[in-house]
């Protein structure tokens, strides 16, 4: 796998107009960058996936044996499990006994396009087939989602609360990879889509540390809630008074808690979402800096221009140009 091919242009919107908490948490989850790969995996077998920034890798075991290592972390996959990497830390795969592990951007593979090959690699013994890949997601806004999650997410079908769901998506996958019909490409990225969001929302249920930091805060009735009226009108005149009344709190006691919950004050929240939304606009290339310095609460383009170079780090023309997934 040619690891320049990993990048695409192609974006897809999962989750339109969620409800928090769970909702804002995946509203953001734009995927690009995306990579699919059905690997036939014969004993013995093994290999290795280096590390990628602004990545997250994923594997979903459909039949065999499957160990992965990810910083000296040993898993275990059986049929039907499913390994999230969010951070794109390099890691180790091998079958029934621990063996090499070259390089997986060394191997040959089969491609049907730019986004989608099959790879064949191992001995003659038994088979292991697993449906690889991964993903970057483009809005900022991801990041602090991203940024939760832990080293490694492993969502085990006998254990998991989403089990049906998983093997249905997963006895999809196994179909359309091994007949190979017209179009199985297609369904197979749009079903890996769901995999990877299905997984993050798996932990995001289950795990503790969900209920600590960003996430932490969507889930406080009175945060969460002036959180998602920051996402919807971004624009907005906001102010700590104004959100303290919208959600019945006293000004000094919100400020305190946002704070708290959400790791920087409110007001930097506020502009720093606005810059979010302002990168969205830009991509669009149609819009000018003034229209999109309007579209998100400045009635000057030159503060429009100041704030934007102080969180986001670069000019709002430069992002125009060169907008990089998170």
């Amino acid at each position: 796998m040619d690891e320049r091919r990993f990048r695409s242009q192609t974006t897809v919107m999962l989750v339109p107009q969620a409800v928090p908490p769970i909702g804002e948490a995946l509203r953001y989850m734009q995927m690009s960058g995306i990579f699919y790969c059905p690997s036939e995996l014969s004993e013995p077998w093994g290999l290795e996936l280096p590390p990628m920034a602004n990545c997250v890798w994923f594997h979903a075991l459909v039949s065999g044996t499957c160990t992965v290592e990810v910083s000296g972390e040993i898993h275990e996959i059986r049929a039907g499990d499913l390994v999230l990497i969010p951070h794109g830390s390099g890691h180790r795969a091998w079958g029934a006994e621990k063996t090499d592990t070259p390089s997986v951007f060394d191997l040959p593979h089969d491609y049907v396009n730019e986004q989608y090959a099959t790879l064949r690699h191992g001995g003659d013994g038994g088979l292991t087939t697993v449906i690889c890949g991964g993903v970057s997601f483009e809005h900022p806004g991801a990041r602090h989602l991203i940024d939760s999650l832990p080293a490694v997410i492993h969502v085990e079908a006998t254990r998991s609360t989403r089990a049906d769901w998983l093997q249905s998506t997963l006895a999809l996958l196994a179909e359309e990879t091994r007949h190979g019909h017209p179009g199985g490409e297609a369904v197979v990225s749009r079903l890996c889509d769901i995999v990877v969001i299905q997984a993050i929302r798996s932990w995001i249920d289950q795990d503790p540390a969900a209920r600590t930091g960003w996430l932490g805060a969507l889930h406080d009735d009175q945060v969460g809630s002036a959180i998602a009226r920051i996402h919807a009108d971004p624009a907005r005149d906001w102010t700590v008074a104004t959100l303290a009344d919208e959600v019945a709190m006293s000004r000094s006691a919100f400020a305190a808690r946002f704070t708290d919950l959400v790791g920087e004050s409110a007001m930097r929240y506020v502009t720093r979402w606005r810059m979010y939304r302002a990168i969205e606009l830009l991509r669009d290339g149609q819009t000018t800096v003034g229209s999109v310095a309007a579209a998100v609460g400045y009635d000057s383009e030159a503060a429009f221009s100041r704030a934007f170079k102080r969180v986001i780090g670069s000019s709002p023309g430069a992002s125009r140009r060169s907008v990089q997934p998170v």
